[in-house]
């Protein structure tokens, strides 16, 4: 892909074109491809875990899955660890409790492990995660709560910067670093009619400060961002699109609803077309040079060690939340009351009155 010429030497590798035929030579080439391989080690929630509603599970339609594939084109060797979590919070992306990981307590620890145990040779870590932290501020009749919304997300910063911390300071200089913000998902209330139109447009004050407090925390620590707010057209209310079934809507209610399934299921997740848009976002970041950590980031003392840690293995397991290391899918189990949110931030402001909130349903008792 002419995008991806500028991706960097890490996945720089050349094409093998000799035919063996006999078992020595097959060893031979087994292990100069290990030697030769590289690695993308893809974390976060539910969106890299690529959950799908109409399935009620995770899928290869995930934007991690999308942009493996394109980077493989290119460099046959890259190999991808896929740790992504349904139900992933900041916190328990450190400490672990809601996805299980073979020799690690967590998904970072599961992650620092891979790259210590692969040490120069990960070409790309990237993350989305931080849309659940906020769901204890989703009301029980939808209504973001921007007070507790303000109160939450402190902590949520702070997780952030621990964890991108870490896997910047587990990385080499060949390794590229990219999150990612989040779309707006409760623009879908626009369809709800009047009190539905000022949810909407009381949601973007909220998202467009809470993407920019990840921002922040991301650039700190070395990471370049994937602008998911602007991919979506997030703000724009200005100009009309035409919705089958709805007349005129602005053009990011009509983004929203292409691409995600929240006028469709109530859902925020974003569906293949939505994850197929993300996958292009992160292309994007990867076609123009790295940014270095900005001066006084934040440190990862905190942080899992990684230095001697075990080799990952792949989950063999196929029973709920638990992804594998190998990259193969979590099953995460049917529907029931508990919500997840696909968005908001880290330095949320008050914005007046709450937004209507699409909420994605699991079984009574299992994370969400």
């Amino acid at each position: 892909m002419n995008l991806l010429k500028r991706f960097g030497p890490g996945l720089a590798l050349s094409a093998m074109t000799v035919v063996l035929s006999t078992p020595g030579l097959a060893a031979a080439q087994d292990a100069a491809s290990a030697k030769d391989a590289t690695y993308y080690v893809s974390l976060g929630d539910s969106i890299p875990a690529g959950y799908q509603p109409d399935v009620d599970k995770d899928t290869r339609v995930a934007y991690t899955d999308q942009l493996y594939a394109q980077l493989k084109k290119r460099t046959p060797g890259l190999k991808h660890i896929r740790l992504g979590c349904t139900g992933e919070t900041t916190k328990s992306l450190i400490s672990g409790g809601v996805c299980r990981y073979p020799n690690a307590k967590s998904q970072l620890d599961a992650a620092l492990k891979a790259m210590a145990q692969h040490r120069g040779k990960v070409a790309l870590v990237t993350i989305s995660v931080g849309a659940n932290d906020i769901k204890a501020c989703v009301s029980s009749f939808g209504a973001l709560d921007a007070k507790c919304l303000n109160k939450a997300t402190p902590a949520m910063g702070r997780n952030l910067a621990q964890i991108t911390g870490a896997l910047h300071k587990a990385g080499t200089k060949n390794t590229r670093f990219v999150g990612s913000t989040y779309y707006n998902p409760f623009l879908a209330t626009w369809l709800l009619g009047p009190a539905g139109q000022k949810s909407a447009k009381d949601s973007a004050p909220l998202m467009k400060a809470g993407n920019a407090g990840i921002a922040k925390v991301f650039r700190s620590t070395g990471f370049q961002v994937a602008d998911l707010a602007g991919a979506f057209a997030s703000d724009d209310f200005a100009h009309q699109v035409d919705v089958p079934g709805f007349g005129k809507v602005p053009r990011n209610v009509a983004t929203i609803c292409k691409l995600t399934w929240a006028c469709t299921k109530t859902d925020p997740h974003p569906n293949a077309a939505g994850h197929k848009l993300i996958a292009g976002t992160f292309a994007a970041v990867l076609s123009r040079p790295a940014a270095p950590a900005a001066a006084g980031a934040p440190a990862a003392a905190d942080a899992p060690a990684a230095a001697g840690a075990p080799a990952v293995v792949p989950v063999n397991a196929t029973g709920p939340n638990q992804p594998s290391a190998d990259g193969r899918l979590a099953e995460t189990g049917a529907s029931s009351t508990t919500p997840v949110v696909a968005g908001t931030g880290l330095a949320v402001v008050a914005a007046g009155g709450g937004a209507v909130y699409f909420a994605r349903r699991r079984r009574a008792g299992a994370q969400s």
